[in-house]
């Protein structure tokens, strides 16, 4: 979802472009959480609030408490109707008022460069049998990434761009693993690599202005960021070429359940 990355604005409207997409990660991470009735839900980084929606659906009855850093994508989320709250914050910075059942994050912690040492605390915030669930994007090898992070670096971009995108954000699902059996979890860690199937004209260039080219755009005028763009389309159109059933993209996520026995 629209998540923690500095200075960059989110537009609910982009991101939303491939909505089933973006949801199917996140409903494969609830349906291995194995809670019967929490009473305390906490979304954090929850975007436009259409997936916070969806855990009112499985649990009616719980209190749900979702958070993001862009006022833009919680204005979105404030429209949704139901028994939940949307506010603006840093969940780098979030404490729980009271001990939480399910603390949720979405595609979030790569943008938080100190994530690892975050966890610990989230875990700390559970109630007793509570969890933390949560899934970041691992494709920061593929070409999507690796030819943006090749441009951001060129002698053309390098003075505005060399420092807006990181190499490796995540951990792999053993790194995860090993941190949180450490603090004394029962750790489910897996990765999943979707074959996904894109349509519309430039449509893994249309992907990534929804989210990784976030802080790249916005650090751009409108005339160097039109530059920009037909440059990094032409180098994604080479590395996926369209065909006449759509566009293939394979996208790698790492996914944790954790909490205690």
């Amino acid at each position: 979802m629209s998540r923690q990355a500095g200075a960059a604005v989110w537009d609910p409207a982009q991101y939303g472009i491939f909505g089933d997409e973006r949801a199917r990660p996140f409903a494969e991470l609830l349906a291995r959480v194995d809670l019967e009735a929490p009473g305390h839900i906490v979304d954090l980084g929850c975007g436009s609030g259409e997936l916070t929606a969806s855990l009112l659906r499985r649990w009616p009855d719980a209190t749900i408490d979702a958070f993001d850093s862009s006022p833009e994508m919680i204005a979105a989320a404030r429209g949704i109707p139901g028994k939940l709250t949307f506010s603006v914050g840093d969940v780098a910075t979030w404490q729980p008022e009271r001990p939480v059942d399910l603390i949720v994050s979405n595609a979030v912690l790569h943008w938080i460069p100190a994530h690892p040492d975050l966890l610990p605390r989230w875990i700390g915030a559970l109630a007793p049998g509570g969890r933390l669930a949560f899934q970041v994007p691992g494709n920061f090898d593929a070409p999507s990434h690796t030819l943006l992070r090749e441009m951001c670096a060129s002698p053309r971009w390098q003075a505005e761009l060399g420092d807006a995108v990181r190499p490796r954000p995540v951990l792999d699902p053993s790194g995860y693993l090993d941190l949180l059996s450490r603090h004394g979890c029962t750790v489910d860690a897996w990765e999943t690599t979707y074959a996904q199937l894109l349509q519309g004209e430039d449509p893994v260039l249309e992907w990534v202005k929804g989210t990784a080219l976030r802080p790249v755009l916005t650090r751009l005028g409108p005339a160097d960021r039109a530059s920009f763009l037909a440059e990094y389309g032409a180098r994604l159109r080479e590395a996926y070429p369209p065909a006449p059933h759509g566009t293939v993209f394979p996208f790698r996520r790492i996914f944790v359940v954790a909490g205690g026995p």
